[in-house]
């Protein structure tokens, strides 16, 4: 047997969520991702003797935000915190957090276990804190250049519930709160520029043992894929460190993805002692029922909300609901789409097919989209009137809307794409093609059914591609069947 097979993961997930406010928490110091080193920092955020935080009302707005959008628990009276350690980049020597009265507790996140069912990953907490500058350490061979642009930097921490079992869920969970923070517009979701930034607590124990495994926390993910591949690691190194007899040490250690390992950067012989007391500069903020119910009333559809929508309603499957919602632009286009066409199928396949195409062929995004949702919905009435072939409306059709901006029917009129449905023209088409390939035909009668597509596609070249494909099929099969050889 698989040692694996004996043993258990236990995983719990720290996400931290940059926010985009103007503004950092605690002062006015622009928060901008890519400035100047050292460029936005004042002597606020530096924590110059003599000076004063200021709470930011968009990272409490945001926060609430959040725990509505989870279905958490918001704390009316919200207290900051001082917690105290020494980093090079932090310059307080302390930062500002929450310890015992988080804005949010509870909510959950919505995933897929192992057998496709729901799986909710509840939540312990979300705490509103800021974050320290940043160390370089491969810019100079010999110095650690320090940059604290990022210093103040509003985030919020999301604390799970150690209810992750393995690297698939964990990829689903961090997929899901990035979409959910990109559609509530709070932050930007970039791993890549440190934005997201994911912490996982990983312990094994033996199946049915109801005792946790010493944990180990892994830092340094900066994608959804690093987190799953340094979760695979750690899960297969706990159980060789035991399979051998040894003790998995309680330590922090750092994802290096350049061999898909993890190393240990300090152990944990005692638990931390951050000396956390009230923060003495800022007073509690109260958020109110109406303040909640106002940010409430004022949230745009959420991801879960438009999936099920998608599928209830518009009747698409899974897979198509799941690939529309993945953006949040993509998703409310789409929605908008369909109130112009009852052809929601049609619909998600323009979308997911010649539109992205299109996006993704000129890097730019479905906002910078030229057509709007009622002139695709137009071009789709077309295909289903039978008035032009799917093929004409997606390989010349769609390319001229959006060249020239006209409509799809007038694109199709100017240019005599109108689909050919007369029985008469298709019946000499089919005729031609017929005389043309006598032994193709045998072939066809003897069994070779896959040979309509030949004939098929010969009538569309002589067609122009203006042949109903539908009669022209039906003509073509009841020709052939009828052909004496």
């Amino acid at each position: 047997m698989d040692p694996k097979e004996k043993y258990e993961a236990i995983i719990g997930l720290e996400v931290h969520a940059q926010l985009l406010t103007k503004t950092k928490a605690y002062s006015s110091d622009e928060n901008i991702y890519g400035g100047i080193p050292n460029s936005k920092t004042s002597a606020v955020s530096l924590g110059h003797p003599g000076t004063l935080p200021t709470s930011n009302k968009k990272v409490i707005e945001y926060a609430v935000k959040l725990g509505i959008a989870i279905g958490a628990n918001i704390r009316e009276r919200n207290e900051y915190a001082r917690k105290n350690y020494f980093y090079a980049d932090l310059p307080k020597g302390y930062q500002i957090t929450q310890d015992k009265t988080p804005v949010c507790n509870g909510g959950y996140i919505e995933i897929n276990d192992v057998n496709n069912k729901k799986k909710k990953i509840n939540i312990t907490r979300i705490h509103m804190e800021e974050d320290a500058g940043k160390s370089i350490h491969d810019l100079d061979p010999f110095n650690t250049l320090i940059d604290l642009n990022r210093a103040g930097v509003p985030l919020l921490e999301i604390v799970s519930e150690p209810e992750i079992t393995n690297s698939n869920e964990a990829y689903q969970y961090i997929n899901e709160i990035r979409k959910l923070v990109r559609y509530l517009d709070i932050c930007d979701g970039n791993m890549e520029e440190g934005s997201l930034r994911c912490d996982a607590n990983i312990s094994i124990r033996i199946k049915g043992d109801s005792k946790l495994g010493t944990k180990v926390e892994v830092k340094n993910m900066n994608s959804t894929r690093n987190v799953k591949r340094a979760i695979e690691f750690e899960i297969n190194r706990q159980v060789q460190v035991l399979e051998n007899g040894k003790s998995v040490l309680h330590e922090t250690r750092s994802f290096n993805a350049s061999n898909n390992s993890t190393v240990s950067m300090r152990h944990k012989e005692e638990a931390n002692d951050y000396r956390y007391f009230p923060e003495p500069d800022l007073q509690p903020i109260i958020i109110t029922e109406e303040y909640i119910k106002e940010i409430k009333s004022k949230l745009p559809p959420l991801p879960n909300e438009l999936f099920n929508k998608f599928i209830t309603k518009f009747n698409l499957s899974e897979y198509n609901a799941t690939i529309l919602t993945e953006d949040k632009n993509i998703a409310l286009y789409f929605n908008d789409l369909c109130s112009f066409t009852k052809n929601y199928k049609a619909a998600a396949n323009f979308l997911n097919g010649s539109i992205k195409s299109y996006l993704n062929e000129n890097a730019i995004s479905i906002q910078s989209f030229s057509l709007n949702p009622k002139s695709i919905a137009e071009l789709i009435d077309l295909i289903d009137s039978n008035i032009i072939s799917n093929t004409i409306a997606t390989s010349k059709v769609l390319p001229e809307m959006l060249a020239t901006n006209k409509t799809a029917s007038k694109i199709a009129h100017d240019n005599n794409w109108i689909q050919e449905s007369s029985t008469n023209m298709l019946d000499d088409y089919i005729t031609e093609v017929i005389n043309k390939y006598p032994d193709k035909v045998k072939e066809y009668q003897q069994g070779k059914k896959g040979l309509l597509g030949l004939f098929m596609g010969e009538v569309m070249k002589l067609s122009k591609g203006k042949a109903d494909p539908k009669l022209t099929s039906q003509l073509m099969t009841k020709k052939l069947k009828n052909k004496s050889c």
